[in-house]
């Protein structure tokens, strides 16, 4: 179940980006972005995905700071996106203002002008693929792959599917697959249910005591 679970999110880049800050399983909050080895070493995992080639830019500073930036701004979006339920806890307290995150993704996005191509198959449907890109910068391509697939994301159909997950520890977004889905994953649900026990049966304890 829980890899049926880690299955669904990874067939959506954006929430690969947004779940850079995730919890470390021990009450804390991990950034797999915080330093330019570690943002590089993410990127070398999963850029391929987000813009179709294994090119790379070298990861400078100036870089390091514009994947933050644009982290910062889908994170902003997400937590729109799911108002008025609450938002992941790792950040919901220092969130970007939506109108600048808005102007940020969008900004990023319009870095490399792509060009729409569609695939016809004999006996199939016609079906859009990935766009060609206009560019040779390698950071543009970079930077705008990253905002589309959040731009795609948040106007796709999984949107108002999306939710932070409530479980201690957790502070990720996810998809809720199915009508009763509350977490992210197995794990966080069964941490929820020890939480929700121990709370009743420590109200319960202070009731008797009071009593």
């Amino acid at each position: 179940m829980a890899n049926d679970d880690g299955a669904r999110q990874q067939h959506r880049p954006a929430l690969d980006l947004v779940g850079t800050i995730r919890h470390d399983g021990n009450g804390g909050v991990l950034d797999d972005l915080a330093e330019p080895a570690d943002a590089a070493a993410w990127l070398a995992e999963h850029a391929e995905r987000f813009t179709g080639t294994a090119e790379i830019p070298p990861l400078d500073e100036e870089l390091h700071a514009e994947l933050i930036a644009l982290r910062r701004a889908a994170r902003a979006l997400f937590a729109r996106a799911v108002s008025p339920g609450p938002a992941s806890r790792a950040d919901a307290h220092r969130l970007m203002p939506a109108d600048r995150a808005l102007a940020q993704l969008n900004a990023a996005a319009a870095l490399d002008p792509v060009v729409p191509q569609l695939d016809w198959a004999a006996d199939e449907s016609p079906a859009r693929i990935r766009p060609i890109s206009t560019t040779t910068d390698a950071r543009a391509r970079l930077l705008a792959a990253l905002a589309r697939a959040v731009v795609d994301f948040l106007a796709g159909p999984d949107r108002p599917n999306l939710r932070a997950c409530q479980a201690p520890r957790c502070v990720r977004y996810f998809v809720k697959a199915h009508g009763r889905q509350e977490w992210c994953k197995t794990s966080c649900g069964n941490r929820a249910r020890v939480a929700r026990h121990y709370d009743r049966q420590r109200t319960g304890a202070t009731a008797t005591a009071e009593g």
